[in-house]
């Protein structure tokens, strides 16, 4: 019986973990540039003396679904949605250079150019520092202009550039932050040729119909192997009472 109740053991933690991924995914429907998550499951062999006979099934979120969301027109001067498979490069907590898809920038209390989630956005000589001023926009090419306050509105200053970085041929991994890493470390080449679509935003790739069946899924697995751990124990229940000697 323990090998049944080993298998249905693995199952319930493959649904368990597919069931956070499905969550996780949901939740995120909304987030700009968001990446859902892909679960997979994976043959884990159980080693030890002797041969190698038992296999446990390991599920857990594997890569990201790298397939571009929807984008729309915001009107917002600090809106982009970048084009193609480029990365924005951005600041994560422990100062590591990470990226994103998330195009909501916006402007801190102390002029520094975040994204929506408050990660600073990298630029060509560290995080992107905005004087005051009058009006921001960011053009096609991912430069930064900006109206000093009481300056000319016809004619812009540049200030910095957007960090524009292309994952093509490096490998990367998405972190608990939702923020995008060099696996080893490193970081991302710049792409000199990165566009971005200006006032406009990238929605979530998360389709969220197929999400809803994947969740309900997972869950009616989950039911399945409780029931299969209660017919054990009613098998091992009676295979106990066929042991007994009579009075």
């Amino acid at each position: 019986m323990d090998r049944l109740i080993y298998t249905s053991l693995t199952a319930m933690r493959g649904a368990m973990a597919r069931q956070t991924a499905t969550a996780n995914n949901l939740a995120n429907a909304q987030t700009p540039g968001f990446r859902a998550d892909i679960a997979e499951a994976q043959a884990k062999w159980l080693d030890g003396d002797g041969f190698n006979s038992r296999a446990m099934s390991s599920e857990r979120v594997m890569a990201s679904n790298m397939q571009a969301g929807t984008v729309t027109t915001t009107g917002r001067d600090l809106d982009v949605a970048m084009a193609g498979d480029v990365l924005l490069a951005v600041q994560a907590a422990n100062g590591d250079e990470s990226y994103t898809r998330r195009g909501d920038l916006q402007l801190s209390d102390n002029g520094l150019l975040i994204t929506g989630d408050g990660h600073p956005v990298m630029g060509g000589q560290g995080t992107v520092s905005i004087p005051p001023a009058d009006s921001v926009s960011i053009d096609a090419e991912g430069r930064i202009w900006i109206v000093p306050q009481g300056g000319d509105a016809s004619q812009p200053q540049e200030v910095d550039r957007l960090r524009l970085a292309s994952p093509t041929g490096s490998d990367i991994t998405k972190g608990l932050d939702g923020l995008f890493r060099v696996k080893g470390g490193g970081v991302l080449p710049q792409d000199p040729d990165a566009k971005v679509m200006t006032r406009s935003l990238e929605g979530s790739n998360v389709q969220t119909t197929s999400t809803l069946v994947e969740m309900i899924e997972a869950s009616r697995a989950w039911d399945a192997q409780l029931k299969l751990l209660s017919d054990v124990r009613q098998l091992d229940d009676s295979t106990a009472d066929l042991m007994q000697l009579p009075q």
